[in-house]
């Protein structure tokens, strides 16, 4: 009777053991994953940028190609790529730029790079400043039409397109004439007339545009002049500009000009077609 008890006793104990087992299963394969809270289950990565409107960041890159400033901008764990027509900027500045015209997957020609997403922006600001209105052709028509940013600024391969000349206004002089004469000009009043092939506004608080009148060479950069000024004119006007030409005007991070005509005063004369 004993020896029923004790057979009985240690069924009971088995059977217990295999209902734990097949409870459990047999391998880790088979383990039920733990209740997570829904956060933890699946971190979704940080967007690249929010979807809409404007974004302000440092920049924590940069690079110039093509005649366009490349800038990665980070802020709050977020990294967004911006181009736009070439300007000053160094590394640890703010920046608020536009988030409009988005191109994933992009491939700058000039720069044999690919960016995931690059937004190709009609103007920056400062930290503190205001963005200026955009006048210029959407980003994505830009970067459609040569694999660089927008920002005013012609098509890629247009400069080696000869230029039909334009000629000086009454008292003024060609572009090459006022590179080869820059030593005796600089300081001095100079008037030109050219046509805009690419323009910026609202940069260090001036416009900033590049005139061709088709004299010069392109080999040397003596056929385009850098204008400030504070008037807003549209890529391909026909402006006549008068300032004060400056000489080794350095703004930094690299920005370097032999000669610049500075707060110029521009008028246009032929408005681009």
């Amino acid at each position: 009777m004993v020896i029923i008890l004790r057979s009985a006793a240690w069924l009971a104990a088995a059977l217990a053991l295999s209902t734990v087992v097949a409870a459990c299963g047999s391998g880790p394969e088979a383990k039920a994953a733990p209740d997570l809270p829904a956060s933890t289950q699946a971190a979704s990565p940080a967007p690249l940028a929010p979807a809409a409107g404007t974004f302000t960041g440092v920049v924590r890159e940069t690079m110039n190609s093509g005649g366009y400033t490349y800038v990665k901008l980070e802020e709050g764990g977020q990294t967004v790529w911006v181009a736009a027509m070439e300007f000053p900027v160094a590394a640890g500045e703010r920046l608020t730029v536009p988030l409009e015209s988005p191109m994933p997957g992009f491939t700058s020609r000039t720069l044999n790079r690919t960016f995931p997403l690059i937004y190709f922006v009609s103007g920056v600001a400062r930290d503190g400043e205001p963005l200026p209105a955009s006048t210029r052709a959407g980003g994505a028509e830009m970067a459609a039409s040569h694999g660089a940013a927008p920002g005013g600024s012609l098509p890629e391969g247009a400069a080696t397109t000869p230029m039909k000349p334009i000629a000086p206004p009454a008292g003024g002089m060609t572009i090459a004439e006022v590179w080869a004469k820059r030593l005796a000009l600089g300081g001095g009043q100079v008037t030109v007339r050219g046509r805009v092939v690419k323009v910026n506004n609202g940069i260090l608080g001036h416009n900033w545009i590049h005139l061709q009148d088709g004299s010069g060479s392109e080999g040397d950069r003596t056929n385009d002049l850098t204008v400030t000024t504070g008037t807003e004119v549209k890529m391909g006007d026909v402006v006549t500009a008068t300032g004060i030409l400056g000489l080794d005007r350095d703004f930094g991070a690299g920005y370097a000009y032999a000669a610049i005509l500075e707060s110029a005063t521009v008028v246009i004369a032929q408005p681009a077609h």
